[in-house]
């Protein structure tokens, strides 16, 4: 299964704002949001690589890139 890891919305941008406008926000969405149930079967990472990642099965995984160290590294 794949799923967005990622949202978009365009903010509100008031004529009176002091700073300048970021025009596109994003947001994180967690796979649990899409998986209601645990379906039999599910494909299961190996108890070492489960340990790593946090979590047993691939499709609940969701890796974190801080945008932080991204902001820096420009």
């Amino acid at each position: 299964m794949q799923f967005p890891q990622e949202g978009v919305y365009a903010p509100f941008i008031g004529p009176f704002d002091p700073c300048p406008p970021i025009r596109l926000k994003t947001y994180s969405l967690p796979p649990n949001l899409f998986i209601h149930f645990q379906p039999p079967g599910l494909p299961q990472f190996s108890p070492r690589e489960a340990l790593r990642k946090g979590t047993l099965w691939p499709d609940l995984y969701s890796s974190y890139t801080s945008k932080m160290n991204a902001k820096e590294a420009d």
